[in-house]
């Protein structure tokens, strides 16, 4: 054989050996790799990852409002490869509850693993709550008078007349089960402590529920103060007797009057010259007259006993206005 042929021969067949070792580093590469992809999954598949989820409450008719307050947020746990589950966002699972078809009362919600796109080789494996209650009621509006609460109490002898409310009523927007119950609404306490004559103040109005909205927050009132009326009885008033020109008598010497007018000033009314009987140009003898009442602005008789009085007038004068009748 010729050195040609040799060294042909030679170098066929080192590379058919170059040929196999490298199909075999091929081999060998794809048998490590498949071993690191088991190694690695086989570690990571049961991971667990727990998020917080929010909840979006969707296409609620008009007119309607949920009542209760139902949670905002769902906790899931998510079992998968660890690398997959670090790349959740809770923000992109958000639970969506669409409400459109929803009526007025009680609504229930089952929540499923399969609302939640946590994507392939994941699972939702728990969720709390894993059912949503909502309370839903119709939106209504009305007009409702304004009571104006009071503490304490007027100066003695004075009384509230009457009571001025601006605006009288407010429009009340809520719940139906809160609005329609409502036959008024009461402000915050007005001080009434002392009072002795008129009064004006802003007051804020004390929502029925939070849940209410109110055309205003407050009302200007004023508390209207007058005397109080009353009635006082005065008991053993002497009976006068005027423009007399004789000595006389007069039976009964004392009478009962009932007086009706302002407490204070009844307080301060002395009973002296209430009741008289008028003796002017009364000639001697026996006479029976009215008993006659004097009164200050204001006051009014009510009821007097007796009505009648018995005068006798005798022949003597009256010699200075020192003298008095006969006992």
């Amino acid at each position: 054989m010729r050195l040609g042929d040799f060294n042909y021969l030679f170098a066929a067949r080192g590379s058919r050996r170059l040929r196999g070792g490298d199909i075999g580093l091929r081999v060998l590469a794809v048998v490590l790799a498949i071993g690191l992809w088991i190694f690695v999954n086989a570690g990571e598949r049961g991971s667990v990852e727990s998020l917080t989820v929010p909840i979006s409450y969707a296409s609620l008719p008009n007119g309607m409002v949920i009542v209760n307050r139902p949670p905002a947020q769902v906790k899931i746990e998510v079992t998968g490869p660890r690398t997959l589950l670090s790349l959740l966002d809770p923000e992109r699972l958000t639970l969506k509850i669409d409400l459109r078809t929803v009526a007025a009362g009680q609504s229930e919600y089952k929540i499923y693993p399969a609302m939640f796109n946590v994507g392939r080789n994941t699972a939702v494996t728990s969720i709390s709550p894993d059912q949503l209650s909502l309370d839903i009621d119709r939106m209504v509006t009305r007009d409702v008078p304004v009571h104006l609460a009071v503490e304490d109490k007027v100066a003695p002898g004075y009384t509230i007349s009457s009571v001025d409310i601006v605006p009288p009523s407010v429009t009340i927007v809520g719940p139906s089960r809160y609005v329609e119950p409502l036959t008024s609404v009461s402000t915050e306490p007005f001080d009434l402590k002392g009072l002795t004559s008129d009064t004006n103040r802003s007051v804020d109005i004390v929502p029925p529920d939070p849940s209410l909205g109110l055309s205003t927050g407050h009302v200007e009132a004023k508390v209207n103060v007058a005397e109080a009326i009353t009635d006082r009885e005065f008991r053993a008033v002497d009976v006068e007797v005027k423009d007399s020109d004789f000595k006389y008598r007069v039976e009964p010497r004392q009478a009962t009057l009932t007086i009706r007018g302002p407490a204070v000033k009844l307080a301060g009314l002395a009973p002296k010259g209430l009741a008289y009987v008028d003796a002017k140009g009364v000639a001697p003898g026996s006479h029976e007259l009215p008993l006659q009442v004097t009164l200050p602005d204001g006051m009014q008789l009510v009821r007097q006993s007796p009505d009648k009085v018995r005068l006798r007038m005798y022949h003597e004068k009256l010699t200075t206005t020192a003298d008095e009748h006969p006992s």
